[in-house]
């Protein structure tokens, strides 16, 4: 398996959304997620930007999947902080990271109007280097991804954390409708994460339910797993939120389940030498 969603930072060096004295505000670093296991299961992770807000995160997640390859299959920067440079700046930086450059880089916000327009005009950008645009969006991921993907039908949009769907203790019938329009856009892959926080108190089996209706929407192939670490901790393990990420899985055969948890992570990102 390879977790396509853990984070590594440290308070110290920005990362302002992190409150003090909260169970988040210490370092993670990569000992941390050699510890952290859970081995042999997992093969590899995708660091993904965890919002420290300025352009040398993009230069630490690439020091850290360029030390250790045996842990990191690669990494997601983030669009913002590239955007003030413009098109320009991009690709030059781009040309110059070269084989070491990000697989791919993520926008965030409330919604898709709410991501700064200077990072929304780098994404032709990314859909002629081929790379991964990765969307963490409030309500409406889903639907701002089907969109996005329209528009440039050679980029691959990956959704976090299922398109963050409200609490099952509500209502998710619009999450169902905009699954169903990314469905029908077929560069659009949506990544099973942060179930442990997002669903917390919902049974399990009832989040599994969402999971199974991505995969019935989507195919086995538009899937990708990720553990959310260390934003799970206090929930759970790493190995609790990669168990409740998969149990929605199990109606696929074992070829499937494979496509899910290995295979998709090695076309979508672009790995290099990743076997299982």
């Amino acid at each position: 398996m390879i977790d396509c969603h853990v984070h590594l930072w440290d308070p110290s060096a920005g990362f302002p959304w992190i409150r003090p004295g909260s169970a988040h505000h210490r370092a993670f670093g990569i000992d941390d997620l050699a510890a952290s296991g859970p081995a042999p299961a997992v093969t590899g992770a995708i660091l993904i930007e965890a919002s420290r807000g300025d352009a040398g995160e993009t230069l630490a997640l690439r020091e850290w999947s360029l030390r250790r390859p045996d842990l990191v299959a690669g990494y997601v920067a983030n669009l913002h902080v590239h955007g003030d440079g413009g098109p320009h700046r991009f690709r030059a930086l781009l040309n110059d990271l070269g084989d070491s450059r990000p697989n791919g880089m993520r926008l965030g916000g409330a919604s898709w109007a709410d991501t700064p327009e200077s990072a929304r005009a780098l994404v032709p950008e990314l859909a002629a280097a081929g790379m991964v645009l990765e969307l963490n969006l409030g309500a409406g991921a889903l639907r701002a991804a089907a969109g996005t993907a329209t528009r440039y039908p050679g980029l691959t949009v990956v959704v976090d954390h299922l398109g963050n769907p409200p609490n099952l203790r509500a209502d998710p019938g619009e999450w169902y409708r905009d699954l169903e329009r990314a469905a029908a856009a077929p560069n659009v892959v949506v990544k099973v994460s942060g179930l442990l926080t997002q669903q917390h108190g919902v049974p399990p089996d009832r989040t599994a339910d969402l999971v199974r209706r991505a995969v019935d929407a989507l195919g086995p192939d538009r899937i990708l797993i990720g553990s959310d670490w260390p934003i799970c901790l206090p929930r759970g393990s790493r190995a609790d939120s990669l168990e409740l990420s998969v149990r929605g899985l199990d109606r696929l055969s074992d070829d499937q389940r494979e496509t899910a948890l290995h295979t998709n992570a090695v076309r979508v990102y672009g790995l290099r030498g990743r076997q299982p």
